[in-house]
C-alpha cells in the first residue's frame, strides 16, 4: 500500500500543474523564440524599466506569496501550484484568466521574449514537447536582458527563477500580455 501511494504521489509530482484532459481541438503551437541560455545573457531588451500602476500592483501581490509552498492544484497562499498563482494574483487585481496554464496561453496577445516586460505571462513545457505545463509572472527585466519571472515550483514552491537557469531556457515555449 505505501509503494502505490508512493507511486501515486511521484506522478502528480512529475506532473506537476501540467496535468489536463486530453485537447480535443488542435491548434498552431508557438516555436520557441529564445537562444540557448548561453547567449540568453546577452539579449536586448526593449523594455523601458518604468511599470504602469496595474503591473505594479500584480508584481506586489505575486512577491505576497514569496515562499508559500507547492500545492497540487493550489490557489491560496496554503499552497500553489503555477497556474494557480497566476490566477489568484491576477484575480485580485480584477483581470479574470483561466485556472489551467494551457488555457492561460490562449489569453492575451503573443509577444517576443525581447518584447517581454514585467506582468507578461512566459510558458513552458516542463514535461519535454511543446504542450503547455507550466506559467510564470515576468517580474523584472535586468539590465543585460536577463527574464526572471515568479512561479510555483514543485521543490520550492513560490519563488522568483531566470530564464539564463539552463532548466527553465530548455523549457522556455513563448510569452503573451495578457495588461
Amino acid at each position: 500500500m505505501k509503494k502505490y501511494l508512493m507511486l501515486t504521489f511521484s506522478a502528480l509530482v512529475i506532473i506537476s500543474c501540467g496535468s489536463s484532459k486530453k485537447v480535443v481541438v488542435k491548434r498552431e503551437i508557438p516555436t520557441k523564440t529564445v537562444a540557448k541560455a548561453a547567449n540568453l545573457k546577452t539579449l536586448e531588451s526593449n523594455y523601458s524599466g518604468k511599470n504602469s500602476n496595474a503591473v505594479d500592483e500584480i508584481l506586489k501581490d505575486a512577491q505576497k506569496y514569496l515562499g508559500a509552498p507547492y500545492k497540487y492544484a493550489g490557489n491560496t497562499s496554503s499552497g500553489f501550484d503555477c497556474s494557480g498563482l497566476v490566477c489568484k494574483v491576477f484575480d485580485e487585481n480584477s483581470t479574470k484568466l483561466p485556472r489551467r496554464s494551457e488555457d492561460q496561453s490562449n489569453q492575451g496577445q503573443s509577444i517576443t521574449i525581447k518584447e517581454a516586460k514585467p506582468g507578461d505571462l512566459v510558458f513552458f513545457a516542463t514535461a519535454g514537447g511543446s504542450r503547455v505545463t507550466h506559467v510564470g509572472i515576468v517580474h523584472d527585466i535586468g539590465n543585460n536582458g536577463e527574464v526572471k519571472f515568479i512561479h510555483s515550483s514543485t521543490s520550492k514552491g513560490v519563488i522568483i527563477s531566470s530564464l539564463n537557469e539552463k532548466y527553465w531556457n530548455n523549457a522556455y515555449l513563448f510569452a503573451r500580455r495578457v495588461l
